[in-house]
């Protein structure tokens, strides 16, 4: 049986009411529906979908009850109904054209990922300064000049701009990404980027995360040293927002 839904809320006034970490563990569930569809599975119990998922069952059917989706009693819910609605609330009815900046290890690998495609995100533009790269097919798709950023994003109409440069060159190439009309920016380089205050940013620091690491692999190392067995009190992960200043002038992100 397909899962209810409970309201006839615009989506739109919906998806405003998500939580941030809500729509994360949001990407995490269509990830394992999507998989579990392709498998052939038709319906999935809040309990099996929050075992694969990593998380309580509580907050599992609290998240889902933002779609406004809740499961059948007995039944549980419908695979192909849940990844609609997820697809939906997340934006993925429409594809989302990327742009990878900076052609090194980091973003040669992003250029040649197929991953993307399928999931509504095709890679349509690739920027770098190096005169051995311009020109050169990467992934099937010539690399541009930096310089170009503005002209052939406004062309291809991108929407989420990938920087991997380093971090020097970061702020300029944001800049030029805004420029030419991006509306949401990954940003792989560390440092922190000014932006107008509509575009999105999301920052991805692996050593922050190698470091997060660290410190959940020393804290249990010191709990069996102390013969402490307990529950673990984790201190939580860390919040990979922004500052998102609505007021005037840039916001630092």
């Amino acid at each position: 049986m397909p899962a209810v839904e409970a309201t006839a809320e615009p989506e739109a006034v919906r998806a405003k009411a998500i939580p941030e970490a809500a729509v994360a563990r949001l990407a995490v569930y269509l990830r394992v529906l999507s998989g579990l569809a392709e498998q052939g599975a038709t319906t999935i119990s809040s309990e099996e979908l929050s075992q694969v998922a990593g998380v309580n069952s509580a907050k599992l059917r609290k998240d889902l009850s933002y779609l406004g989706s809740y499961g059948t009693r007995g039944v549980g819910y419908d695979v192909g109904v849940l990844v609609s609605q997820i697809e939906r609330i997340l934006g993925l009815t429409r594809k989302h054209k990327v742009a990878v900046v900076g052609i090194g290890n980091l973003g040669h690998a992003l250029a040649n990922y197929g991953g993307f495609p399928g999931r509504g995100f095709p890679v349509e533009a690739l920027f770098d300064l190096d005169p051995d790269l311009v020109g050169v097919p990467v992934g099937g798709l010539p690399v541009s000049h930096l310089d170009d950023i503005p002209k052939v994003c406004a062309e291809r109409q991108i929407s989420i701009g990938v920087i991997a440069t380093p971090p020097t060159a970061a702020q300029s190439v944001c800049d030029r990404l805004v420029a030419g009309g991006v509306q949401c920016i990954l940003n792989f380089a560390p440092v922190v980027l000014q932006v107008p205050a509509h575009i999105e940013v999301r920052k991805v620091d692996l050593a922050v995360e190698l470091q997060i690491l660290s410190f959940h692999v020393a804290r249990r190392a010191d709990l069996a040293a102390h013969g402490n067995g307990g529950g673990d009190a984790s201190a939580g992960g860390a919040e990979n927002g922004s500052v998102n200043g609505h007021g005037k002038g840039m916001v630092v992100r």
